[in-house]
């Protein structure tokens, strides 16, 4: 009897596996103000790691030639909420540049926050990501 119950649970079909629900996200980069060096690109759901996402570990990060950056696809975004950040690194040397704390390449967020006295909170630059493809423009900023 022990025996007939094995074999009855090894011929059944294994559970069906349900792919995982991803999406792309299309970045429009407006108001980049030349085609030299790389767009820098972030794409984190951890606020404590927004907007400078490098201690990020599961952050998704992009560097993309500036003269190819007029849009940007993000593939295989899990649905969960996220904020972007960009950086137009014009030397590209991988970093932004500072000048008496201010920056001297450009900069964008998701969701282009109003820019005052530092760089944006992640809640002001949060979007949501579903099963949809999202498309959003980020305006380029510059300082200097």
């Amino acid at each position: 009897m022990l025996l007939l119950a094995a074999n009855a649970s090894a011929s059944e079909a294994p559970a069906p596996v349900t792919p995982a629900v991803a999406a792309s996200i299309d970045l429009a980069i407006t108001n980049l103000r030349s085609d030299k060096g790389d767009v820098l690109v972030c794409l984190s759901a951890n606020p404590k790691y927004f907007p400078d996402c490098g201690k990020d570990a599961k952050a998704r990060k992009l560097k993309i030639s500036a003269a190819q950056a007029g849009t940007v696809e993000i593939d295989g975004v899990k649905p969960g909420t996220y904020a972007v950040a960009l950086i137009h690194d014009e030397n590209a040397n991988g970093k932004m540049d500072m000048r008496l704390f201010l920056p001297r390449e450009g900069f964008g967020f998701s969701r282009n926050p109003k820019i005052g006295m530092g760089p944006p909170k992640f809640e002001s630059a949060k979007f949501t990501v579903g099963a949809q493809d999202a498309h959003y423009a980020v305006r380029m900023n510059y300082i200097l």
